[in-house]
């Protein structure tokens, strides 16, 4: 069971409080470090809680069910444990082997970084960087402007991208996440200004240094993604699909409105099978074959953005049946609703390329 009565409870009581404030709550950050959930892809040698890539979308999507706050934050979270094999041995140590270790950051290529000696100097901006009121570490992707770069562009002329791992005293947080959804996952945007980065704190997700055993670094990083944040659209729908039926049951004459919200149930369990069934089936031949071949890959993208999709349009076809009571900022889903047309926001869920 991966919720006691008790912690369910807890997490319902905390929820809306967290939507108010636009915070993640202490207890709820002190239940995920209790459950290890942002160890979920670091090695055991780092104090990790290493799980398949099945295993873990279960839980980012039972955790967003509960609340899609946590289960977005513990997607994030654990997500940035994939970092930990193309970082350099003593780094990875220095940013896992904690209890409350964890990953904030973007992916985007939003600084610049100039080769000094000894590392680099990095200054840039980063929008959406989830956690990072809490993050022990950060991460962000820059652009390298010096000679050694220009002479590395390829054919097409591409900018070189490295990654970096800022320490907390480094960054600057602008407070500045004010969507309408998953309000308390504290995706503020990070500045970096000049900061020293030392050449061991700077990886690429191209060069592999460590724990190469680890199956799941062997999943290619945008498939690995995507199942993730499928799994939050796919947990967040669910629990609208329950939160709606407790609503159409309470009426007096609901049979159009639960036959509609039936159909619906029935296009969101299978895409709910197809998800599992994929992200299964890639994980058996990533251990077969030691790699995942690209059209399987291409595979799981399709399937993950679709069940996205389908959480989406079922949740989307109910909200507007569900009357004035479904409007209330303050009703469950009504925080529901918006914390899943947030997550579909999601670039890596919004299209199939």
């Amino acid at each position: 069971m991966l919720f006691t009565q008790e912690e369910k409870e807890k997490v319902q009581n905390l929820s809306l409080e967290m939507d108010r404030t636009r915070t993640v709550h202490p207890e709820l950050l002190e239940l995920i470090y209790e459950k290890r959930w942002f160890h979920l892809f670091v090695p055991d040698q780092l104090q990790g809680h290493m799980m398949t890539l099945p295993e873990a979308v279960h839980i980012f999507k039972e955790c967003s069910r509960l609340d899609g706050n946590l289960g977005w934050l513990v997607t994030i979270g654990a997500g940035g444990g994939f970092f930990a094999a193309y970082m350099q041995r003593d780094t990875a140590e220095e940013v896992y082997a904690r209890r409350d270790a964890v990953i904030s950051g973007s992916g985007t290529p939003g600084g610049t970084a100039v080769r000094v000696p000894g590392g680099y100097r990095v200054s840039g901006s980063w929008k959406y960087s989830s956690g990072s009121t809490y993050a022990t570490a950060f991460t962000a992707n820059a652009i390298i402007q010096d000679d050694e770069a220009s002479s590395m562009k390829g054919a097409e002329e591409s900018p070189v991208v490295r990654s970096f791992t800022f320490e907390p005293h480094q960054v600057e947080i602008q407070r500045d996440w004010n969507a309408f959804g998953l309000r308390a996952t504290e995706s503020h945007t990070i500045t970096v200004k000049d900061a020293f980065v030392s050449e061991s704190r700077t990886f690429s997700l191209d060069e592999p240094t460590a724990f190469r055993d680890e199956p799941i670094y062997q999943y290619p990083f945008l498939p690995f993604a995507q199942a993730s944040f499928a799994a939050v659209a796919l947990g967040i729908g669910r629990h609208f699909m329950e939160l709606a039926y407790d609503i159409i049951e309470a009426r007096t004459s609901h049979e159009e409105l639960m036959e509609e919200w039936t159909r619906q149930e029935k296009q969101l369990l299978m895409a709910e099978a197809a998800f599992h069934q994929t992200i299964g089936q890639s994980w058996e031949i990533l251990l077969a074959e030691g790699t995942l071949p690209e059209n399987i890959g291409d595979n799981v993208t399709s399937v993950c953005v679709s069940a996205a999709a389908l959480s989406q349009h079922a949740c989307g076809k109910l909200f507007p049946m569900l009357g004035l009571l479904a409007a209330m900022e303050d009703h469950p889903v009504n925080i529901c609703w918006r914390d899943l047309q947030t997550a579909c926001q999601h670039t890596l869920l919004r299209t199939h390329s």
